[in-house]
């Protein structure tokens, strides 16, 4: 990487550009501050996702007008491959983009253009910057964009985009997923290291995506053999929340009413339906056994009849969500 002097006016709105993207005014407050040691007047961020593999505009400023097209159609250019390669912005117009900036940028009255790859800290890439002026930029605009585009990678980074995970308490860890199992963050929760190290995680997220439920809640037995609580509920993750998605959150916890790990067991198989025998038989008991279970499982939760228990099981997620 070129090395880059700056002066403390420009370190400063640096800092600041962090501050905005981290918690401030997000993309606009970021830019704003970018503005005032480069010379732009008018951006677009254009977001990538991952789950459909396709570019979005997702935030701009200064445009009259944001053509449909054009985020696709500036990724099929050598242009695109060449910033991709290097991380480095791709000045406008430049040969292999004249097509480009005749179609999308002279009509509105910019002379030049500058599109940067967008690549956090770790080098996940998340999208791209497109930067336009009336006139030429100035020679240090490309690297002090490279400099800066870590931090401005957040802005496009659609794998922490979870648009509404209603009636999702505090406390809890949380991750999501849409249906073709792109795992994403959700924005204000902590991520789950228990959840993230589950195989079967997504398909349980694309079953109850699946379904007709609007949430569902029960408890989960990890692989260390400890319990959590755990939430499922309806989520639009991608793009403007475009994507069915579900949340999935989870909070450590002790089993509730003094249960036993295999009193949950028998607990679940009773909120789904099945008779003693059966219970036996998908258990590997004897219906003595199930029975014994049963009569413990009615006084700790006060229940005298197995439709009063299907009844506080569901409601109050006593019974096991297995992965």
């Amino acid at each position: 990487m070129a090395e880059i002097t700056l002066n403390v006016r420009q370190l400063r709105a640096f800092a600041e550009v962090g501050y905005q993207v981290a918690g401030g005014s997000g993309a606009h407050g970021a830019m704003a501050a970018l503005r005032r040691v480069v010379a732009i007047d008018a951006y677009e961020f254009v977001a990538f996702d991952p789950a459909t593999g396709r570019h979005h505009s997702v935030v701009s400023d200064g445009h009259r007008r944001i053509d449909g097209d054009a985020a696709e159609e500036y990724t099929g250019l050598d242009a695109y491959r060449r910033a991709m390669a290097t991380r480095a912005p791709v000045g406008m117009p430049e040969p292999g983009t004249e097509r480009y900036f005749r179609r999308h940028l002279a009509p509105y009255g910019w002379r030049a253009g500058l599109t940067a790859p967008l690549f956090l800290a770790e080098g996940r890439y998340t999208g791209l910057l497109h930067l336009a002026a009336r006139e030429s930029f100035p020679e240090l605009t490309g690297a002090l964009v490279t400099a800066v585009s870590p931090m401005l990678a957040h802005v496009t980074d659609l794998t922490r985009c979870v648009i509404d995970p209603v009636g999702l308490p505090a406390g809890f860890h949380a991750v999501a997923f849409d249906r073709l199992g792109t795992l994403r963050d959700v924005p204000g929760f902590d991520a789950s290291p228990a959840l993230r190290e589950e195989p079967g995680l997504a398909g349980l997220a694309r079953a109850f995506i699946d379904s007709r439920e609007l949430n569902r809640h029960g408890l989960w037995l990890d692989r260390d053999g400890r319990w959590h609580e755990l939430r499922l509920l309806r989520a639009g993750v991608g793009f403007q929340g475009s994507l069915q998605g579900a949340v999935l959150a989870e909070r450590p916890c002790s089993l509730p009413y003094e249960l036993t790990g295999r009193e949950v067991d028998v607990l679940t198989r009773v909120a789904a339906g099945d008779s003693n025998p059966q219970i036996a038989a998908a258990l590997v008991l004897s219906v003595r056994t199930v029975t014994t279970h049963l009569e413990h499982i009615f006084a700790k939760l006060g229940c005298d009849s197995r439709t009063r228990l299907t009844t506080k099981a569901l409601a109050e997620g006593l019974c096991r969500l297995d992965l």
